[in-house]
């Protein structure tokens, strides 16, 4: 059971991955034809303002892909210090808990600013003028994923561990293998 859920959770995160990832190669394409146009004397204008709107919303809907990749940086020398394969997983389980709570805590954070920007229809104090909204909604449902993403990997986990499922449990919320990055 926690391992079908934790592939489908993997499987759901790559689809956002590629679409995150067709959003940046959208967004270059909007900055080189502004490029283009300048060099002819014309510009589409704001393409500063939608990239910095399309890293924001990328980012926070990246960071759930790059968990469950284990591509987080972790500072692991304790954890390579221990021998122990169930104590390398309880800090393995300690470092998960402490991302989901913190995550949960900035996506908690990140709804009063949406909340505010929904109940003032909030424009951007720019030319393009751009409904916050917009921008906004999607970024917070990104760091709202993130966090669920996060509790959902540590309850796999958890139950791997409970199962007495130690290497998969390692292979699902461990540190990435610095014999693969090589």
């Amino acid at each position: 059971m926690a391992e079908t859920a934790f592939n489908l959770l993997k499987r759901a995160n790559r689809l956002v991955a590629i679409s995150v990832g067709v959003l940046f190669l959208l967004c270059a394409g909007l900055v080189l034809a502004d490029i283009l146009l300048r060099r002819l004397g014309a510009s589409l204008g704001g393409t500063d303002e939608i990239s910095g709107y399309v890293m924001a919303i990328g980012t926070a809907w990246g960071m759930a892909f790059g968990l469950v990749e284990l591509s987080h940086v972790r500072i692991d020398f304790l954890r390579r210090a221990i021998g122990i394969p169930k104590w390398r997983m309880i800090l393995d389980l300690v470092s998960l808990l402490a991302l989901a709570g913190t995550i949960t805590i900035v996506a908690l954070q990140c709804w009063p600013v949406v909340e505010t920007t929904l109940r003032n229809g909030s424009r951007a104090n720019t030319p393009l003028e751009t409904p916050l909204a917009l921008v906004q909604v999607p970024w917070f449902a990104g760091w709202i994923w993130f966090a669920l993403t996060a509790w959902l990997t540590f309850l796999c986990a958890l139950a791997l561990v409970y199962q007495g499922n130690f290497s998969r449990s390692e292979q699902v919320i461990g540190v990435f293998p610095e014999s693969e990055a090589v």
